[in-house]
């Protein structure tokens, strides 16, 4: 099968895969415990939890994007580009 055929390539793949773990990553940061009605807990309100997680989890997005719309140069372009 000719490799023009596939929508995306490895490297398309690869980038994938490291976006979706920098958006897990940024949820698993957002994770805790949270309050009861018996008992608050104010690290719901942490930094963590409010500001870091949510920046983490929109560059991750961000990078599956860039994954999405990146597109290697073949070789025949690079070759025509030199010359």
């Amino acid at each position: 099968m000719d490799k023009r055929n596939f929508a995306f390539g490895r490297m398309n793949f690869i980038l994938l895969a490291i976006g979706m773990a920098i958006v897990i990553i940024g949820f698993i940061l957002m994770g805790g415990d949270g309050s009861t009605e018996s008992a608050y807990n104010p690290d719901i309100f942490s930094v963590r939890r409010i500001k870091v997680a949510p920046i983490v989890c929109l560059i991750g997005f961000v990078s599956m994007i860039y994954a999405v719309v990146y597109k290697a140069k073949d070789k025949e372009d690079v070759k025509n580009d030199m010359d």
